[in-house]
């Protein structure tokens, strides 16, 4: 009788439960239209993701401290990050680099699909 009662009040409350976890991306949920990384430019793309996503605490006006030193607000700020390899490995979260953005979700494929093309295209000011 005990069991019967867990099982009519567990069942529910179980499936209740695992029915409100998923794990989907907003990006898979909520498609923002096709990805286009080709032609990134500094000023029209890579310039607004990271001040979106990394400006509050890697700018001049956060304070060197609070980002570690690392300053992303101007193209020559983020040009040596670009060229030695420090930017593309914290923002696809690769094993030896601080994984950016700190204590957030990982930019968008198509995010990181534009900067990674803008770095291969040869991080021009542009």
């Amino acid at each position: 009788m005990k069991t019967r009662k867990i099982l009519l009040i567990g069942l529910p409350l179980a499936a209740l439960f695992v029915s409100g976890c998923y794990y989907d991306s907003a990006e898979y949920l909520y498609p923002s239209g096709p990805c286009n990384p080709a032609g990134s430019s500094y000023s029209a793309t890579v310039s607004l993701i990271l001040a979106a996503n990394c400006n509050a605490c890697h700018s001049s006006s956060a304070g060197a401290s609070s980002g570690g030193g690392v300053v992303l607000d101007t193209y020559n700020s983020v040009k040596p990050y670009s060229t030695n390899g420090k930017l593309l490995g914290s923002i696809n979260h690769a094993s030896g680099f601080s994984a950016m953005p700190k204590n957030a979700a990982k930019l968008s494929s198509c995010d990181i699909a534009r900067i990674t093309n803008w770095v291969n295209s040869g991080a021009l000011n542009n």
